[in-house]
């Protein structure tokens, strides 16, 4: 037998039996690399997936707050223009309406008189007295103008509050002269004033 061409073949055979440990040590690694690699990445998938879901839930969102904002602005916007057209439509009928200011002159009073008169002395109103202005300043009627807003009726309380000697007045005329009073009508006051009996 010729050992030379055995040797050839054994040192092959060796070979290919170190190349099958090596590539199955080597290639085994490198397959747990591979897989943990794609562990990895499918990982990494899912975890773009789940961001990608709750993205789309806050773009949801976003766009219902965005849409309820432009409401809301929407709404806000109309009630502004609303308030405008009442504010000018306010302004307009106060620039139209007159404005009467009642500015005492207590000359032409001590002309019309004969004696002076103090603003807001409620005893110019014939049938009032001190005792009785006392009342009305106590009810808080103290001008000429309070007076002259009060109903009859208020009047005759007022009167009432101080008792019965004060029931016998009359306050029918009262604040229709405090009026004329309050915007300084002095002569008609006192002509009026002289065709009353007790302020009556």
């Amino acid at each position: 037998m010729n050992w030379c061409i055995l040797i050839p073949l054994l040192v092959g055979a060796i070979c290919a039996i170190l190349g099958y440990l090596l590539g199955k040590l080597l290639g085994g690694g490198n397959h747990d690399e591979c897989n943990t690699r794609i562990a990895k990445l499918e990982a990494d998938l899912n975890a773009c997936k789940l961001s990608k879901v709750s993205l789309e839930g806050d773009l949801k969102t976003t766009k219902a707050s965005l849409t309820s904002s432009v409401s809301a602005e929407a709404s806000a916007k109309a009630s502004l223009e609303s308030t405008k057209a009442s504010l000018a439509s306010s302004l307009s009928a106060a620039a139209i309406a007159p404005v009467v200011l009642s500015v005492f002159d207590g000359a032409a009073a001590k002309a019309v008189f004969g004696k002076k008169i103090k603003e807001n002395d409620l005893t110019v109103v014939e049938g009032i007295g001190p005792k009785i202005q006392g009342l009305f300043h106590d009810h808080d009627v103290k001008t000429w103008k309070a007076l002259s807003e009060c109903s009859i009726e208020k009047c005759q309380s007022v009167l009432d509050s101080g008792g019965e000697r004060y029931k016998i007045h009359k306050p029918g005329t009262w604040p229709k002269q405090a009026g004329l009073a309050s915007e300084g009508k002095w002569a008609e006051l006192l002509k009026w004033q002289d065709e009353l009996d007790g302020g009556k």
